[in-house]
């Protein structure tokens, strides 16, 4: 065992060894010594190093356009998915409270790879275009030079193979010279004169063969010289440089790696905690107290309706039996709260004419009427709701204006100071030119002060009473040119002349119940309010009017079960027992009344109005 360690390590030691020494040994390589003849090579393989700078460049532009399209999709994602106004009334959810941090984690998220963009585009992508354009430029110069040593080297080589040249020639002919001035010398038939001309002939020859051999030599060792120092010093020197471009870009695309990780990683930190704010938005959603909420919401304040009692036919007298039985034998449709259908007859208006001043101040009325309802389509006192839902919707109007009076009175004491100050030292101002802004920020507050006392109102209205804020009106009870008339079982009417004829405006009246059964003008089989103040031709109108159109009983349109016990508390209205069965003579006309008649002990009839979502109605088909 030690044996085999003591071998592992010593092989180990030996690999480090040798990876030091290849380390080194490759420190040691130069191009300009080991490449010295592979010039074209090395060119062709630098500009393919920056060509691979280049397109690590566009991967990175095409890896922005990425990160940037992502980002707008993710912000465009946020923006459309955002809660819309008709839903912020569900915001108080604690699902919907997750779901807008999710939406704002994710728009953070948007911005994080917006900062992942940016920087490679600053601070990478215009780098490496950079040490592109500066690696192609010194590229280009070191081409350069390496060519023009190599012509220098060239050129230098012709002139040593002229010379060559040359003096093979001269050698040649001096040769020649020499063999010819010895044949002239040993030929006796020629004359002195002509031996020594080829003699001259040849010294000349020689003479230029030594010249020529002179310039050879000479041009031999320029171009020898030449040549070790183009090998060994200038072209290694532009190798060199060739080399120390391309590890440049070597060493650039390192760099540039790692700093585009390190621009994702900066951003890392960030994105996560923005996953823990995901989380923790999940983590929030508490379904206990979501439906806590929607039972706030809806909770109406009602109490459940008690058994249905039985009922004793046998102690019915035989006109009501004989309608109970054609009742149920009768086809019907059971509708719940607010009812309306196309065959049911509209409440007939006894006016046809609408010229006197009396009912052009009600047709006024009931304008003010409408106008008084809120941009949603609720009344302004929120009676169209349950208790519950109306004091809540109070409770939340009156803290608005209360938040907006103390705004406004911030602002007003401010404008206040500003005034005292102009005042002391007129160079800062005019003190006139806050007075507007002072006068109108006195009527803003005035204005929101009515508002609150009358909201006030409106909310000590609903806790005193658990119905809703609209009652009948004693007028709705067939008054008509001072007359007030009952029904009774046989039809008959009992006319009542109300005294006094100075009695303040009806008008009036109505625009303050802005949903009291008499705000439906013209809609009602009983005469309009307030008639008795007209003058005698229009009673005289009203009461012919009135005849034609009363002197037949009211039929029955359905019958209807009381819900909900209910307490009369003003005229006109009739009180009911939970389970008690009633006829409707007169549907809801949108103002949440209805009409209903039952029979009396003493064989008559007792009618008037109910709230209407007290009761269960079946009408007939």
């Amino acid at each position: 065992m030690a044996s085999n360690s003591s071998s592992r390590h010593s092989s180990n030691n030996k690999l480090a060894e040798s990876e030091n020494a290849a380390a080194e040994n490759s420190n040691n390589m130069s191009w300009g010594t080991e490449l010295w003849d592979q010039n074209d090579n090395l060119a062709i393989h630098t500009n393919r190093g920056i060509d691979a700078l280049d397109k690590y460049a566009n991967f990175l532009r095409d890896r922005v356009a990425i990160e940037t399209e992502y980002a707008g999709k993710l912000r465009r994602l946020v923006k459309n998915y955002q809660p819309k106004k008709k839903e912020e009334e569900d915001n108080e959810f604690t699902s919907m409270q997750a779901f807008r941090n999710l939406l704002k984690e994710v728009g953070d998220l948007a911005g994080q790879r917006e900062v992942v963009s940016e920087s490679l585009q600053l601070q990478i992508i215009q780098g490496v275009t950079l040490l592109s354009k500066t690696l192609r430029d010194d590229r280009k110069k070191c081409l350069s030079d390496g060519a023009m040593l190599q012509q220098n080297l060239t050129t230098q080589l012709s002139s040593l193979e002229r010379a060559k040249r040359n003096y093979e020639k001269a050698y040649r002919d001096s040769e020649k010279a020499v063999d010819n001035y010895k044949k002239a010398d040993m030929d006796l038939n020629l004359s002195r004169a002509e031996v020594e001309r080829y003699k001259n002939i040849m010294t000349s020859k020689i003479q230029q063969s030594d010249d020529a051999k002179n310039e050879y030599a000479n041009q031999l060792q320029k171009t020898n010289n030449l040549q070790q120092q183009h090998f060994s010093i200038l072209l290694p020197a532009v190798l060199s440089r060739l080399q120390e471009l391309d590890e440049k870009r070597t060493r650039g695309i390192r760099e540039f790696i790692i700093g585009a990780a390190e621009v994702e990683s900066s951003v890392a930190p960030i994105i996560a905690r923005c996953m823990e704010g995901i989380v923790k938005a999940g983590e929030s959603i508490n379904e206990k107290e979501d439906s806590f909420k929607v039972i706030e919401r809806y909770q109406s304040g009602f109490t459940p309706p008690t058994d249905i009692p039985f009922e004793d036919l046998s102690k019915l007298d035989p006109d009501s039996l004989q309608d109970h039985y054609s009742n149920s034998m009768s086809n019907h449709l059971t509708m719940r709260g607010t009812m309306s259908a196309n065959k049911i007859k509209k409440r007939v208006g006894i006016f046809n004419i609408f010229g006197s001043n009396k009912q052009r101040q009600i047709i006024e009325a009931c304008i003010t009427m409408k106008n008084s309802l809120t941009a949603d389509g609720q009344k302004e006192d929120f009676s169209d709701l349950p208790p519950n839902q109306q004091r809540k919707k109070l409770q939340a109007k009156i803290a608005e204006l209360q938040q907006k009076i103390a705004q406004e009175t911030n602002a007003r004491d401010g404008l206040m100071k500003m005034k005292i100050v102009y005042e002391t030292n007129s160079s800062l101002g005019n003190p006139m030119t806050v007075e507007g802004q002072l006068n109108e920020s006195e009527h803003k507050l005035e204005k929101l002060k009515i508002d609150l006392k009358k909201f006030q109102g409106y909310f000590e209205r609903a806790n005193q009473a658990q119905v809703a804020n609209n009652s009948p009106q004693a007028n709705r009870n067939q008054l008509q040119n001072g007359h007030r008339t009952s029904r009774h079982s046989n039809g008959s009417a009992d006319d009542h002349h109300d005294e006094g004829d100075d009695q303040p405006d009806d008008a009036g009246s109505l625009s303050s119940s802005s949903a009291s059964p008499e705000s439906g003008l013209g809609t009602s089989h009983t005469s309009l309010p307030g008639s008795g103040q007209g003058s005698a031709n229009e009673n005289a109108i009203g009461e012919d009017a009135y005849f034609e159109t009363e002197v037949e009983p009211l039929q029955p349109l359905g019958t209807c079960r009381a819900l909900y016990p209910f307490e009369a508390s003003s005229e006109g209205s009739i009180p009911m027992n939970e389970g008690e069965e009633l006829q409707v003579i007169e549907i809801d006309q949108g103002d949440g009344w209805t009409r209903v008649r039952r029979a009396n002990d003493s064989n008559g009839w007792d009618e008037g109005f109910v709230p209407t979502s007290y009761i269960e109605c079946t009408l007939y088909a």
